[in-house]
């Protein structure tokens, strides 16, 4: 079972509208999360459309997940101190008005602008939604609505590549991926109206005090590790980056002792890894499942598009087994996960191995476009656990996690998250290409590069195994 939360919490008559503002900003963190994936399927329309190089364009991808992880952390803490509704409104808009501007762009230097500016305020909306679940809910209810957040993050991930294709439809050529960042547009502006409304006016957890010190640290040591990986052309050159973050990383650690020491408020309270039940393991779980989840979007775009012919719409319909597997388990396992606990996980991460290790041999064996057929089972077995994985794992990382320090461990949740996402994506796509350009073929080509994922979900699912065997049985979720 799910570990409760230590910290006791003072007694308070439950808002009456938390289920109508938790609503609201899962809509915000959807649309967040959504553009890290839904640009895949639009990026031969862009480089078309603006006469961008693949290296240049693929900044469109990695600006946004570079600045994405960049701010978690500071908008987590930024939300502590100063109060999540405040946070959570001028991130919001922050998005809207960034979203118009990448739409609008007429240029590729101005659209990878719009896209690190975009991202960055991603960053700062997304871990509000942990924060807030801890400010409304308490007892089964945090549970069950931690089950929602993390539904939100797997099936706005899985689902961005089908929507994206279905724009693109709609809107047509040369500029209908411009309406990929326009649909933001009128959500947001909705999603702003009702969280002005709904979204409680409660006080910050903690002294407004910003460790700016603390922050710098953590930016630069996140910045030397993404840096390369969304360079991965460049690795060779950047690798120096991956020691240096180290160190930087270590001086952020004792930086922060340091603060509390003082008495003071840091950016991250070490007391988060060494104090708070199940946090490390899930946080690690989450990782390495995201460098085998989220780099298959590109890889499939790029095997259906170029490999086979498949228009924008079509990719996207051919991967959304996955995607209706993954929206029907989470919403289940948001449920199970209070009686069931690490064993869900343990089961979904089996569920993705076994699916996409069938998806990675089905090209070899079966020719042309029938291969989507034949690929629909083994996707709606994968996605089916991958719904079982995010959602019970963000519940079981966050349950123990104090008030105090949910917007910050939420932040430094996704930002695991975003680091595998590039790790993911730099070594499938860099596999998918190392066997294209030895003339292996497409179906060689993505039969490899889903191997290299295969083996990423098989080490979280080591890490699952490993937790599981260790953890006691312990009360639910928030008792």
């Amino acid at each position: 079972m799910v570990p409760s939360d230590p910290t006791p919490e003072t007694s308070r008559t439950p808002d009456p509208r938390r289920w109508r503002a938790l609503a609201v900003t899962q809509a915000a963190g959807f649309m967040g999360l959504l553009d890290v994936s839904i640009v895949n399927v639009a990026l031969p329309s862009i480089q078309a459309d603006l006469g961008a190089s693949p290296s240049g364009a693929q900044w469109i991808i990695s600006g946004y997940a570079l600045t994405f992880g960049l701010s978690l952390v500071a908008g987590g803490r930024l939300g502590d101190a100063l109060g999540r509704r405040r946070m959570f409104l001028i991130a919001l808009t922050g998005f809207v008005l960034t979203s118009a501007l990448a739409g609008a762009a007429h240029s590729l230097e101005l659209l990878v602008v719009a896209r690190l500016l975009q991202g960055f305020t991603s960053g700062l909306l997304t871990p509000q939604n942990a924060g807030l679940i801890q400010d409304m809910f308490s007892g089964g209810e945090r549970g069950r609505a931690f089950g929602i957040f993390g539904a939100t993050v797997g099936i706005s991930t899985a689902v961005g590549p089908v929507l994206g294709g279905v724009i693109l439809a709609l809107f047509g050529e040369p500029g209908g991926w411009r309406w990929v960042f326009y649909v933001n547009l009128p959500i947001g502006a909705v999603t702003l109206l009702l969280a002005a409304r709904l979204l409680p006016r409660r006080g910050s957890s903690g002294r407004p005090d910003i460790d700016v010190v603390g922050a710098l640290l953590l930016g630069l040591a996140v910045l030397g590790l993404l840096f390369p990986l969304v360079q991965a052309d460049e690795l060779a050159v950047l690798w120096w980056l991956f020691p240096l973050a180290a160190a930087i990383g270590y001086g952020f650690v004792r930086w922060e002792r340091r603060v509390v020491a003082r008495g003071r408020v840091p950016l991250m309270d070490t007391r988060l890894f060494t104090g708070t039940p199940g946090y490390v393991t899930g946080a690690v779980v989450g990782l390495a499942y995201f460098c085998g989840f989220t780099g298959i979007w590109l890889v499939f775009a790029l095997y259906f598009q170029s490999g086979l012919g498949f228009s924008p719409l079509e990719s996207g319909l051919a991967v959304s087994p996955f995607a209706v597997g993954s929206a029907v388990s989470a919403a289940v396992a948001g449920r199970l996960v209070e009686r069931v606990g690490r064993l869900l996980t343990v089961v979904g991460l089996c569920l993705v191995a076994g699916g996409l290790a069938v998806v990675a041999v089905v090209p070899l064996v079966v020719e042309g476009s029938s291969v989507v057929w034949w690929l629909a089972v083994p996707m709606l077995v994968a996605g089916v656990g991958g719904g079982a994985v995010i959602s019970p794992n963000t519940t079981l990382t966050l349950a123990c996690v104090p008030n105090r320090m949910a917007g910050v461990a939420g932040g430094l949740l996704q930002t695991g998250q975003r680091i595998g996402t590039a790790i993911g994506t730099a070594a499938l796509g860099t596999a998918f290409h190392a066997v294209l350009g030895a003339g292996g073929g497409y179906p060689h080509a993505v039969s490899v590069a889903l191997g290299c994922a295969v083996g990423f979900v098989v080490l979280a699912l080591g890490v699952a195994v490993v937790d599981r065997r260790r953890t006691q049985r312990a009360a639910p979720v928030g008792a």
